[in-house]
């Protein structure tokens, strides 16, 4: 097959994604639904989640507006001689659309599978579990496949209009130019969506959890609880069409920095064999296209039994689907490189290299097992009843103050073998291809994103199924079936973040190799250089500035929201004598009785759900464009005032974000599985310590929601959309510092 066949097949790929999606979407909805009482929760979570996402894409409508503006502008006006114009902007509004499009088809399917989740555990274990992973499925191939079939259409479309790309050098560069607005657009989106699905689940939670658990003592998803309903829609804004905006970024960045890092082996290709110039940037579309039937493979190897553990069959998926892509991926990579080796000069380091497909094949599969060792080093930190989350239940027999100390350095402990493993991904791929083995290396990692990103949106669908088994009164056995997918599910959305965390790291650094590539050898990171120290010291500050005002916006949310469920235990009569029937069941562990479902029964209904999910709305939507704006502005001021300044700022912010991030996202999750496992102990093994003990791991998990649901995954956007800010305004630093 003619190499430059790839470019269509990208895109043919992307469409049997979708359209398999569409088919796994269509079993969905044939599923039970459940009882009248269940579909009416349903429709609560899906409205709301529904209500949130338009508002939130009214909103950024019109600041893509106003960027597709200006980029269209600035570019037309002052790229034409740095290989840029205007087309940057319809590459932006695409990415943008795409995003949007993912996060929409992801919640709208996610919202119809938690019933339908509830139901089937009535019948199963292995029931809701296939039910639930259809649903994160969607998810996973609507990302795969709107961001390949987006990518792979404008390029298609830029070679056609600039045919002379085709034999390298400054065409190339201009169809990759305008190409790169596509992962500016996908950015954008990604950190809104992040910071605001963030900012309104930990608004709910945290109100749903201070209020309900500790103060009146009723279980979590209760229907007396106000914040339920927006606690359960938050679950789906922030860890379905957030976690989906942020890995649609990540995988975008990873193939257009690949491709433009590509672009430098033009040469070299040429020279080892006639007509092999441009496989080094059809390469990554490839690996994309392959990884994308290794995950749809991957699905049918999800399953388990009765009393068996859904994690193992998640895992036979998202493994069986990696080694799928290792032998395609290599396959891949020796018909499109010459196996005599290729002569590449690094533009950076100005150091000539001979590279073969066997090093760009290590490269790829180096970053797959980075990828997963760190997800394995994740679950290790949060899981329950692992060593960590272990020593933080031990903790909370002491009390709140030692649960919150241990978490902490349990948080801070976490960063080190992560980092290591990313630092030893970057070194053996650096190796094995330079920074192009980088760049492959993060496309390698986020290669089975269909898969693992099926398995991340698994987790919100069986917590919100948990919730419906609670609010619909399904009883004990099906709630323990929701529960023992819902421990799955955290653990997996740890895994997830994890995997998002060292993607982003990868990501970033390749993207910040391309911007040092576009500025042709004209930045210098000597830290000697007090430029580059004093923009490395704003880069480390940054993510610290931009966690506080996360964690400000859902700590003001948070008050609002248990001001308003604080009113209405208050206020609306019928919910105090539930509220104490309710809490004594709970606290004898077992069912209410008759007299107790009475007055449960007669307080249904009377709480305001609707008025909460409001607030969490408002606050989510008012809260994200600071931290947004500030992430996008940075990178202009700092460039345009010194290039060298900006490449201090990239690797500072990156260095800094990785490890804040790996803290946060980890000490979130293993406080919250250490009060599951507090829970799930109970009386009978901590006795009459089990009520203070409980308590002190719900003010752990708390103080950790916002840590691993907002701050913590933002930071993994932010530091890829700085260097896709700085990669994109690269060829005008380079006209205005460089003229001539």
């Amino acid at each position: 097959m003619d190499p430059s066949l790839i470019i269509y097949v990208a895109p043919a790929t992307a469409v049997v994604a979708l359209i398999y999606a569409f088919i796994r979407a269509g079993w969905l909805r044939k599923q039970d639904p459940g009882n009248e009482r269940m579909q009416m929760i349903g429709k609560w979570i899906s409205d709301g989640a529904m209500a949130f996402l338009a508002k939130e894409y009214r909103t950024l409508a019109v600041f893509v507006i106003a960027i597709a503006l200006l980029l269209g502008f600035t570019n037309a006006k002052f790229g034409a001689e740095q290989n840029t114009n205007g087309l940057i902007a319809l590459s932006f509004v695409l990415g943008a659309v795409c995003s949007a499009l993912a996060g929409y088809f992801g919640m709208k399917t996610a919202t119809a599978a938690n019933i339908r989740t509830a139901s089937a555990a009535r019948h199963g274990l292995n029931d809701a579990l296939q039910v639930a992973f259809v649903g994160g499925s969607v998810m996973g191939l609507s990302v795969v496949g709107l961001a390949l079939l987006g990518l792979g259409g404008l390029f298609i479309a830029y070679l056609k209009m600039y045919p002379d790309a085709l034999n390298g050098g400054p065409p190339t560069m201009l169809v990759l130019n305008i190409l790169s607005g596509f992962s500016l657009g996908a950015s954008s989106i990604a950190l809104f969506a992040r910071v605001g699905g963030g900012i309104y689940t930990k608004a709910a939670d945290v109100g749903a959890d201070l209020v309900g658990k500790v103060e009146a003592g009723i279980p979590e998803d209760h229907p007396l609880n106000p914040a339920t309903i927006a606690d359960n829609v938050g679950d789906n804004v922030g860890d379905v069409a957030g976690m989906g905006a942020d890995l649609f970024e990540s995988y975008v960045g990873a193939i257009i920095s690949s491709m433009i890092l590509g672009a430098g082996w033009y040469i070299g290709l040429e020279a080892a064999q006639e007509g092999a110039g441009m496989n080094a940037i059809y390469l990554p579309l490839a690996i994309a296209s392959i990884g994308i039937v290794a995950s749809i493979l991957g699905f049918f190897l999800v399953k388990t039994e009765e009393g068996g553990d859904p994690q193992k069959g998640l895992n036979r998926g998202t493994f069986g689907a990696g080694v799928m892509m290792m032998i395609g991926t290599v396959v891949a990579i020796y018909y499109l490189i010459p196996s005599e080796g290729v002569t590449v000069t690094d533009l950076i380091t100005q150091k000539t290299n001979d590279f073969t497909w066997l090093g760009i094949s290590m490269a790829v599969v180096v970053g797959l097992v980075a990828g997963t060792v760190i997800g394995l080093l994740t679950e290790w930190y949060t899981a329950t009843n692992r060593g960590p989350v272990e020593t933080i239940v031990q903790s909370a027999k002491t009390g709140h103050a030692t649960t919150i100390i241990q978490g902490v350095a349990v948080g801070m402990n976490s960063t080190t073998f992560p980092v290591i493993v990313i630092g030893i991904a970057i070194l053996t791929s650096y190796s094995c291809a330079g920074l192009y083995g980088i760049a492959m290396a993060a496309l390698g990692m986020l290669s089975t994103i269909g898969i693992q990103l099926a398995t991340d949106a698994y987790g919100p669908i069986a917590d919100n199924a948990g919730g419906v088994a609670e609010m619909a009164q399904l009883g004990r056995e099906v709630r323990a079936r929701t529960d023992k997918l819902d421990a799955v599910g955290n653990t997996t959305a740890a895994i997830g973040k994890g995997f998002a965390i060292g993607s982003a790291a990868l990501t970033a650094l390749s993207l910040t190799a391309a911007f040092l590539t576009k500025m042709e050898g004209n930045v210098s990171l000597n830290a000697a250089n007090p430029y580059v120290l004093v923009g490395l010291l704003f880069g480390c500050m940054l993510p610290f500035r931009f966690s506080a005002m996360a964690m400000v916006a859902v700590g003001n949310a948070a008050q609002d929201m248990i001001q308003e469920v604080r009113r209405q235990f208050r206020e609306i009569p019928e919910l105090r004598p539930a509220l104490d029937a309710a809490k004594k069941a709970e606290s004898e562990e077992r069912d209410p009785t008759e007299e107790e479902a009475a007055l449960i029964q007669a307080a249904d209904g009377k709480a305001d759900y609707s008025h909460c999910v409001e607030i969490a709305t408002s606050a989510a939507i008012k809260k994200m464009f600071a931290p947004g704006f500030m992430a996008v502005l940075v990178p202009i001021v700092v460039g345009f005032y010194d290039v060298n300044m900006l490449g201090g700022l990239l690797i500072g912010v990156t260095i800094s974000g990785v490890c804040l991030a790996i803290f946060q996202s980890n000490s979130g999750g293993a406080w919250d599985n250490a009060k599951k496992q507090v829970k799930d102990e109970g009386h009978k093994k901590w006795g009459d310590d089990f009520e203070e003990m409980h308590n002190a791991a719900v003010t752990g998990d708390t103080v950790g929601d916002p840590f691993k649901d907002t701050s913590g995954p933002s930071l993994n956007i932010l530091i890829k959309l700085i260097s896709v800010v700085a990669m994109i305004i690269a060829p005008m630093l380079l006209a205005y510092h460089f003229p001539g």
